[in-house]
Order: structure tokens, then C-alpha cells, then sequence
């Protein structure tokens, strides 16, 4: 059947899965998506993703995840001049004082927090906001590069010492945060991109109950050989086989078609001509600010340099708006340092290899006991993999052994929750 979705529904397709894993009793991870409704927004906001990861006592990271992925979507969208980045970094301040806010409301959520991940996919290309140690990656090809710095003792640590040429002792906590929203009464986002889009580019959002037992070589080749509905299941699965001690959340979107994208012309035309009313008061401002600086004591190099700042984040607003429209000056400026790591991966032998023997393990524990399972569909699953393999045909031989294995943590997850109603039922 034709599919006559309007091009902005059709350019991405998208999927997301959160989990709470094997070792905690509730999820702290929250997602959220908006996609574009229609035509406008979709090339003045594009499509947006989140994901957040709270800290807290009690029911406290569960809320200020919440309060995270509520906000930011709701915000980011209802800032119709500001630029996309502006409004994307709005909109996480926004939550971080919603979420310090309701911390202080209760002495059980006091400190509360989250780290938070978000992607903006427009027509020109995706923006990442960020805060704490969700991660946001891009896989272009064979290449898997992340987008976002850890805001963490370890990535802090290890930019200080590349920096000054010594090195990160072995023993640090790899999850020791140095930024979330919520703790604070403000917070310092980071902002990345715009980062150009290409056919085919995968995006992965995800909380470090993924990143922590799944390594990037495993994220590259499962993202480049399963389809994303596929991919989120198989990277929840295989988490949860490494022992699952975290919640998990991923989002993964796939940029399918931008050749209908690129040839069309954007609804509302915009400007990148400067602003002589919004320079000219930028400059009074400025002038304002550092007359006052001055006179309250301040060096005069001092009261000018404040001042010099201060008419550069004015200019900069000045530039991103003009008449109540969203200027497409942002787009030439690239903000961040982004991508962070970057390192090519592919199917291989010794890879399908792994996963040959992690589907065998599987399928011993599962045995031993004595889970119900469709052994038949398990064993041809596990044949086409074998073929796919002897052929060499290493991507589909990914392919079929993490159907098996799903197919196995599927089987065992039905009849586990099966055994819990039931245990449920005899205690009522």
C-alpha cells in the first residue's frame, strides 16, 4: 500500500524502550518524543528526543526525570522566535528550576537531580542539549561517534590530563556525575551541532544502564544491522544478559529519505540580515552596564569587559530573531566540541563469533532451568544465523543471532511475569 504520510512524518523513523533492569525496584529513566506536527514546526523545531536518568532517595530521581522529559518538550516548542539551540537550552533551565524547585518542597527530595539527553532532528541538521552523563550518539556508516561529553569525574579528569599530559588514575568511579539538572538553582547546559544530516544517519539516545555493560563496538554494529523497533529491543536484551544492574532507556532514529527534505522550500521565509534596532540597543545596554560597574567600584577594564560581554550575548539574541521569526544565522555557527569519540566499527567474524556464544550460554541457562520454550523456532533462528555465518554474510548473521537471543529473553520474561501474577493472585 502507498504511503501518503506528509514527508516530515516519513524522513525519520524512530523507536524507544525503557527498562528497569535486574537489580532495581523501580525505573528512574524517563523518555519522551515530539515529533513535528506539521510543516512549519517541522523545519522551525524539527522532530525532539529525551532522555533522563534521575538521582534521588525514595520515589525523588523518578520524579525529577519525569519533571525533565514533561518539561523540556513542552518548552522547547512553545518558543516560537527563539533559535532551536536557544530554545533547547531554555527549555532544560526551565526544568532544572522546576525540578531545584520541587526539591525544596519536600525534605525527602531534597537533592534530587537527573542527567539529561536531548536531540532536536530539523532539516538542517541535529542539535544535542545535555547535562550529566546520558549519552547522545550518531552512527554515519561504519563510524560511531559521541556526541555528548560526559559530565563526569572520569571525562573531566581524563580532558585535564590530555590537556596537561598526565594520566587518570585506574581507581575513580566511572559513575561519579559533575552536572544535573535539579541540584542546583542553575545549571550550565552544553550545546552541540548543528551536526549536517546524511541518508541513513542513526541516532542513539540512551541512559548508562546501556552504556554501562554494552560497550561502543557492540552499539555500532547492532545499530548499522537492525532496524531501530529491532535495535532498542536487542540493546535492552543484551544489557539485561550482562547482568541488567541499572535501569535502561534507549531511543534510536534513523534517517530514512532527505531527498524529499532537500528540494523542498521551507513555509516561512527567514532572515539573516542583522537588526539595526535590537544592535543599537545592545550597545546602550552595554554602555548602560558598564557605567554602572564602574561606578559601583569596578576597574574600568573590568566594567568594559562585562560590558563587552554583555553586548555580545544581546548582539548574538539579535542575530537568532528578527521580527518575531527565527533567523538562520545559528545554523553557520557550530557550537560545542563535538563529537567527542569517534571510531569505526563493522560486522566481523570474531564479533558474530561473540554473539554465537552468548545466544549458546543463553540457551543452557534457560535449559538448566527448565523455561518453557519453543525450541523448534530457537534452533532455526539459530540455523540461519550458522548460514548466514559459514557465507560470511556477517551482518545477517547479526541479525538472526539477536533474534535468538530475543526470541529466548522474550519466552523467559513472558513466563517470568506469568509466575509473578501468579504469585501475585495466591497472595490476594
Amino acid at each position: 500500500m502507498e504511503n501518503h504520510a506528509p514527508y516530515w512524518q516519513t524522513f525519520l523513523e524512530h523507536a524507544e524502550l525503557s527498562d528497569v533492569g535486574l537489580r532495581r525496584a523501580n525505573n528512574q529513566d524517563s523518555m519522551a518524543d515530539m515529533l513535528a506536527g506539521n510543516e512549519v514546526d517541522f523545519f522551525r523545531r524539527g522532530h525532539l528526543f529525551v532522555v533522563a536518568d534521575g538521582m534521588g532517595r525514595h520515589a525523588a530521581g523518578e520524579l525529577a526525570s519525569k519533571i525533565s522529559v514533561d518539561t523540556i518538550p513542552l518548552e522547547y516548542f512553545k518558543q516560537p522566535t527563539a533559535a532551536p539551540p536557544v530554545a533547547l537550552k531554555m527549555a532544560m533551565e526551565e526544568a532544572n528550576r522546576r525540578i531545584h524547585a520541587r526539591g525544596g518542597q519536600n525534605p525527602d527530595f531534597k537533592g534530587m537531580g537527573t542527567t539529561t539527553c536531548a536531540l532536536a532532528i530539523l532539516p538542517v541538521g541535529a542539535i544535542v542539549a545535555h547535562v550529566g552523563d546520558s549519552r547522545v550518539y550518531r552512527l554515519r556508516g561504519s563510524t560511531l561517534e559521541q556526541l555528548t561529553f560526559d559530565h563526569s569525574v572520569v571525562w573531566e579528569m581524563r580532558a585535564h590530563a590530555k590537556a596537561n599530559g598526565t594520566e587518570v588514575p585506574a581507581n575513580i568511579p566511572k559513575n561519579y556525575i559533575t552536572r544535573s539538572l535539579g541540584h542546583d538553582a542553575t545549571v550550565n547546559v552544553d550545546l552541540e551541532g548543528p551536526f549536517p544530516l546524511a541518508q541513513g544517519d542513526t541516532f542513539l539516545l540512551c541512559s548508562d544502564g546501556l552504556t554501562g555493560p554494552v560497550d561502543d563496538e557492540e552499539l555500532a554494529v547492532l545499530l548499522s544491522c537492525l532496524r531501530p523497533q529491532e535495535a532498542v529491543r536487542v540493546l535492552v536484551d543484551l544489557a539485561n544478559l550482562r547482568g541488567g544492574p541499572d535501569n535502561i532507556t534507549v531511543i534510536v532514529a534513523r534517517v530514512n529519505d532527505l531527498s524529499t527534505v532537500g528540494t523542498t522550500t521551507p513555509p516561512k521565509a527567514t532572515s539573516d540580515s542583522p537588526v539595526p534596532i535590537a544592535v543599537w540597543g545592545a550597545l546602550a545596554a552595554a554602555a548602560l552596564s558598564a557605567g554602572v560597574l564602574f561606578g559601583l567600584g569596578q576597574t574600568i577594564a573590568g566594567a568594559v569587559a562585562s560590558g563587552v560581554t554583555l553586548l555580545l550575548g544581546l548582539y548574538t539574541g539579535a542575530l537568532l530573531t528578527s521580527g518575531g521569526r527565527v533567523s538562520s544565522a545559528w545554523q553557520k555557527h557550530r557550537l560545542g566540541q563535538g563529537p567527542h569519540t569517534s571510531q569505526g566499527y563493522s560486522a566481523t567474524e570474531p564479533f558474530v563469533a561473540k554473539l554465537a556464544a552468548l545466544t549458546h550460554q543463553l540457551r543452557e541457562s534457560a535449559a538448566q532451568q527448565n523455561w518453557k520454550v519453543n525450541w523448534p523456532q530457537f534452533e532455526k533462528l539459530v540455523r540461519d544465523a550458522t548460514m548466514a555465518r559459514n557465507a560470511e554474510n556477517y551482518p545477517e548473521a547479526v541479525r538472526q543471532y539477536c533474534y535468538a537471543f530475543s526470541y529466548l529473553m522474550t519466552e523467559i520474561r513472558r513466563q517470568r511475569d506469568a509466575t509473578k501474577a501468579a504469585v501475585l493472585e495466591d497472595v490476594e
